[in-house]
């Protein structure tokens, strides 16, 4: 039975909300109560917020990563090794691993991982401008850091058979510390960042 909502405006809101991820109608309706309870200063800043965000965020020219100008602070930074990149498959795992302070290089971030019963094929994804990141020269190591589910196995393969041309630069991934069928983004600081440190040779891990 659909819920009826006093106010037309209510509803329209409901409606919204429910289309994040996660967010059913319920948990839509509490929010937008809660946020009716606040000050019009705080309602206006969350979503002046938002506003913000979605006109004002930008994708490193590099790496893809989300950041506030061209190029992010990361491939900025002069102290990091620019001779090894971790492929990653968003900005949650760039997050995550960069809370293990365990990691020095950069990162290049996919955007996704390749799922064809969601229709995303590896043109959809930022595997042409890593290529191209890779050719100018100057890697030394990249670092497969993908969720260890047969999507990111499979995305790991197709990366690993693009570089072939490229049979000097060490293609590595982290150690099955993480649990087969695991998300990157779920795993402790710990053992994340024990499975950078303990990285494993890519064509050591699979047998081809």
């Amino acid at each position: 039975m659909n819920q009826k909502y006093p106010s037309v405006l209510l509803e329209n809101a409901v409606n919204e909300f429910a289309k994040l991820p996660g967010i059913g109608r319920k948990t839509a309706l509490r929010l937008i109560l809660h946020l009716l309870r606040q000050d019009d200063l705080m309602v206006d800043n969350f979503s002046q917020a938002l506003v913000t965000l979605k006109h004002g965020v930008k994708y490193c020219n590099v790496c893809h990563n989300i950041c506030d100008d061209d190029v992010c602070p990361i491939c900025l930074d002069k102290s990091r090794d620019a001779s090894t990149i971790c492929v990653v498959e968003n900005i949650k795992e760039v997050m995550a691993i960069e809370n293990t302070m365990q990691y020095k290089g950069l990162y290049h971030v996919l955007g996704g991982i390749i799922s064809p019963i969601d229709g995303i094929g590896p043109a959809d994804l930022e595997i042409e401008s890593l290529i191209e990141r890779i050719a100018k020269g100057g890697i030394k190591e990249v670092i497969l850091a993908l969720s260890t589910t047969m999507e990111g196995d499979t995305t790991n393969f197709y990366i690993y058979k693009k570089m072939s041309p490229y049979s000097d630069i060490k293609v590595s991934m982290i150690a099955r510390g993480i649990s087969i069928g695991d998300e990157i983004e779920y795993a402790d600081e710990v053992t994340l960042g024990r499975s950078i440190l303990n990285r494993t040779l890519f064509n050591e891990s699979y047998k081809m």
